[in-house]
């Protein structure tokens, strides 16, 4: 329910480019950080969201998903479930397209406050496991062929 391969091909492939990643920092023992790294190399925009406001992988930190100043299609929240569910309210508040919940990471009544808002989700899955499950190529593999 929470993960459905639907929903999840649509995210990964047809949600847009411009991925906000909360929780995201220069910590390199984080999963955030490879699943950051990853979401890279298939060609998605990350841009870090997290208190220090870091710069990661090369693309600038914000504070807050409020402080990014352009449109984010995606917010992948690799935040403990007790704080997730102010970050999915905060994603729609942004008008954000989709919101991506980290494995682990569970709030029900976020689930269904940001489907009730329309927008796409997945919870407790992670898409460094979805996207080689799926099939899908990376973007410089595209690019050469």
């Amino acid at each position: 329910m929470y993960g459905d391969p639907r929903t999840i091909r649509r995210i990964l492939t047809g949600s847009g480019e411009t991925w906000a990643v909360v929780g995201l920092s220069g910590n390199e023992r984080r999963a955030a950080h490879g699943v950051a790294e990853l979401l890279q190399h298939y060609g998605k925009r990350i841009v870090p969201v997290h208190p220090k406001a870091e710069t990661v992988h090369g693309e600038r930190g914000y504070a807050t998903l409020t402080d990014i100043p352009f449109p984010v299609d995606v917010v992948d929240v690799s935040v403990n479930s007790a704080l997730a569910g102010a970050v999915a309210d905060e994603a729609v508040a942004i008008g954000a397209k989709a919101v991506w919940f980290q494995l682990g990471v569970v709030d029900e009544a976020a689930w269904d406050r940001v489907r009730g808002a329309g927008l796409d989700m997945v919870m407790d899955r992670c898409p460094a496991i979805e996207i080689p499950r799926l099939g899908l190529r990376p973007a410089c593999a595209s690019v050469r062929s």
